[in-house]
């Protein structure tokens, strides 16, 4: 099969900036900022950048620009452990099955911005008519309609978008990179003019160097740039293999990096300023409206936007049209790297991929329309992240610098204008696995003690557990079937 190629550096660039700004910019960055010290939080966030984020951008960009290759076959080649990329495309593959229903929420929330249809009370309409949220993980009922549309909408997108390469790719992200960025600072500018904005970004901003001495700010640092810069997904190492032989690695890893990060901070100006807005609005202090994930998206920010004095269909359509172009080109780029595993090891057409790519995930997420499909996707989301995700970034890490940390640094250095040294061996050998593997211990420890959300345990076993268990068992079978197609290539 002829490589397919990026048209330039510029539209790989987008396409990886894309990808690494998605919905946890918003919903995620400023609320745990706010947790972990306020401005405080900001240095420990930066010393993760520094020594996490751009040294792991690199070497995912490393690998697929100097393998030409997917996650499984770039492993395969660097290791003989394509397994590793299995894991991270499979971690990928069950993000993108719940990913994709939020999208669908997004959808139909463009068609009930026109004037506000949540009305005063966007909680009641998110959960009990929207939803029609069940009262356990138990009592599934019957799929969302509304939902499975929306969701349906979400895949024929990702499919439209990818099934003829990356060069459709490139010209996709030209609009959908730039346009939220623009509505961001849309909200940023409407959100300071409102009375209260000012009280809300204090307690966006305000320091409490105390926190420093937390260990456990330093690890959310740390998991917020992993999390937030798309990494051991599988993602950046399938982009990187569509560029061109003579491509800038360090440099475009640095520009990705910065570029996702200060997409969050902005955002967080968006956020916070809008929510001290609602809390002067309703009389209460700020922390009693700060909210993370789909609330702040569905509930928190619809509701002030019905209390804004004008433009209310305006406002909210601009929001959810922010939020779908966020969430859409994150979603195409998890789908893109399973795409790229599909066919390097298969040989298959780029449309049959595309659509096994599709139709698997999204028969996957149909549980998540169900009226128990919040509480199903709030139990996976937090194992595959916390330790599914976060395992295999580990392992990644591991691999490349006991197997080709050497042959990676120098193929990055002889292509890049920005060299690398020995830090960059430090912090992918031992700083930042170190890190990681403190994390699933924490996290293992936390869940021992007490039930995650106060699910009852067979959930958290089906959900959570089981799912991590079978990406695992799935990962070793792939690597297996895998690594007999690509040494019978090799002859």
């Amino acid at each position: 099969m002829e490589k397919e190629l990026w048209s330039g550096r510029g539209a790989f660039i987008m396409a990886a900036v894309g990808s690494a700004v998605g919905l946890g910019n918003l919903w995620r960055f400023p609320y745990v900022a706010y947790q972990n010290g306020g401005g405080a939080f900001l240095i420990p966030w930066l010393v993760a950048l520094v020594t996490a984020g751009i040294p792991l951008m690199m070497l995912e960009f490393a690998l697929g620009h100097k393998f030409r290759a997917g996650a499984p076959k770039s492993f395969h080649k660097l290791s003989r452990s394509g397994w590793i990329g299995w894991g991270c495309l499979l971690n990928g593959f069950v993000i993108v099955s719940y990913y994709a229903v939020v999208i669908g929420w997004v959808f139909a929330y463009l068609y009930y911005s026109f004037g506000a249809q949540w009305g005063d009370n966007a909680e009641n309409f998110f959960f009990k008519q929207f939803l029609s949220l069940s009262s356990s993980p138990g009592q599934i009922g019957g799929i969302r309609w509304p939902i499975l549309v929306g969701l349906a909408l979400t895949w024929i997108s990702i499919f439209l978008i990818i099934f003829k390469g990356v060069k459709i790719v490139g010209k996709v992200v030209a609009i959908t990179v730039p346009l939220p960025t623009i509505l961001i600072l849309l909200f940023v500018i409407r959100g300071v003019t409102l009375d209260g904005a000012m009280e809300g970004l204090k307690f966006y901003l305000k320091p409490d160097f105390g926190r420093l001495l937390d260990p456990k700010v330093w690890l959310a640092a740390y998991a917020q740039i992993f999390f937030s810069l798309s990494l051991a997904f599988g993602i950046m190492i399938a982009y990187a293999s569509y560029l061109h032989e003579r491509s800038d690695i360090t440099g475009s890893a640095i520009a990705t990096s910065v570029i996702n990060c200060g997409t969050s901070f902005v955002a967080g100006f968006a956020v916070f300023s809008v929510l001290g807005y609602l809390a002067l609005q309703k009389g209460v202090e700020v922390p009693e409206v700060v909210a993370g994930g789909p609330s702040l998206a569905f509930v928190t920010y619809p509701t002030a936007i019905r209390l804004l004095p004008f433009g209310v269909s305006f406002f909210g359509l601009c929001f959810f049209i922010m939020l779908l172009t966020l969430g859409i080109d994150s979603a195409f780029s998890l789908v893109e790297a399973f795409v790229a595993g599909i066919r390097d090891t298969w040989r298959l057409s780029r449309t049959v991929a595309t659509i096994i790519a599709c139709l698997l995930p999204f028969a996957a997420g149909i549980i998540f329309t169900t009226k128990a499909g919040l509480f199903w996707l709030d139990i996976v989301d937090h194992y595959i992240t916390n330790f599914g995700l976060t395992l295999f970034g580990a392992l990644e890490c591991l691999f490349v610098a006991f197997f080709g940390r050497k042959i990676l640094r120098e193929h990055m250095n002889s292509v890049s204008n920005v060299k690398v040294g020995r830090w960059w061996d430090f912090c992918i050998g031992i700083l930042t696995p170190l890190i990681l593997i403190v994390s699933i211990v924490m996290n293992f420890i936390e869940s021992v003690k007490k039930a995650y959300g106060g699910y009852p345990q067979w959930a958290l076993a089906v959900g959570g557990w089981a799912v991590v268990a079978l990406v695992i068992i799935l990962a070793l079978i792939l690597g297996r079937i895998s690594k007999r197609r690509f040494e019978a290539e090799e002859g």
